[in-house]
C-alpha cells in the first residue's frame, strides 16, 4: 500500500463522517454542512483516483461533480430558507 492509497482511505473515512452528520444531524443546517462536507471529500477522492490511475479525466469529473455539489447546496438552502418556495 503506498501513500496515494493510505491519504485515499483517510479521505474515505473522513467522508463517512460527513456521511453521518447526514444522517444523525440535529437541524436542518447540520445535515446541510454534513452535505457540503461529504461532497467535498467524494471530490479529493476522485482527484486521488485519478492520480493513482494515472486518468486526467478524473479531475474533469471531480470538477463537475463539484459544479453540481455546489448548484445542490445552493437550491437546497433556498428552499429551506423560503420554506418549500425555490
Amino acid at each position: 500500500m503506498n501513500f496515494d492509497e493510505i491519504v485515499l482511505a483517510i479521505v474515505a473515512a473522513f467522508s463517512i463522517f460527513g456521511l453521518g452528520r447526514v444522517l444523525i444531524g440535529p437541524t436542518v443546517w447540520d445535515r446541510m454542512l454534513g452535505y457540503a462536507l461529504f461532497s467535498s471529500k467524494v471530490i479529493v477522492m476522485a482527484v486521488l483516483i485519478g492520480i493513482i490511475i494515472d486518468r486526467s479525466y478524473m479531475v474533469d469529473a471531480a470538477l463537475i461533480y463539484g459544479v453540481l455539489g455546489f448548484i445542490g447546496t445552493i437550491m437546497l438552502s433556498r428552499f429551506i430558507e423560503r420554506r418549500g418556495d425555490i
